[in-house]
């Protein structure tokens, strides 16, 4: 079984829950000792994808890890997958499906790192 770090799932909730809010997953996919490893951090409640994309690098960043990325952002749900060779994400309406979009366009060997719902 792959080692997950960054287990640490992180909700910052910097401005009031709205309609409007959106949220993002920061990644780092070289984060553990094998090809494969991920870190992460999810960032949710900002209103502008600018913020909540800056909110979920710094999170990243202060656990620890340091290729962070934006894996996705989103204003409903998003999802990551990934592999030792692919990853992918995916949006929508609930969790599973952001997730099983992710893995639609990741591949059968991919698994769900993280999925949350603004």
């Amino acid at each position: 079984m792959r080692k997950i770090l960054g287990l640490l799932l992180c909700l910052t909730f910097a401005a009031p829950l709205s309609a409007f809010a959106v949220g993002a997953i920061a990644v780092d996919d070289m984060a553990g000792d094998k090809p494969g490893d991920v870190g992460y951090y999810v960032a949710a409640g900002e209103k502008t994808k600018e913020a909540v994309k800056k909110a979920a690098l710094k999170g990243c960043k202060d656990l620890g890890l340091k290729n962070c990325r934006i894996g996705v952002w989103y204003s409903t749900c998003g999802a990551y997958a990934t592999s030792i060779v692919a990853n992918a994400y995916g949006i929508g309406k609930t969790k599973e499906a952001a997730s099983n979009a992710a893995l639609k366009s990741c591949g059968k060997a991919c698994e769900i790192v993280a999925a949350e719902c603004e």
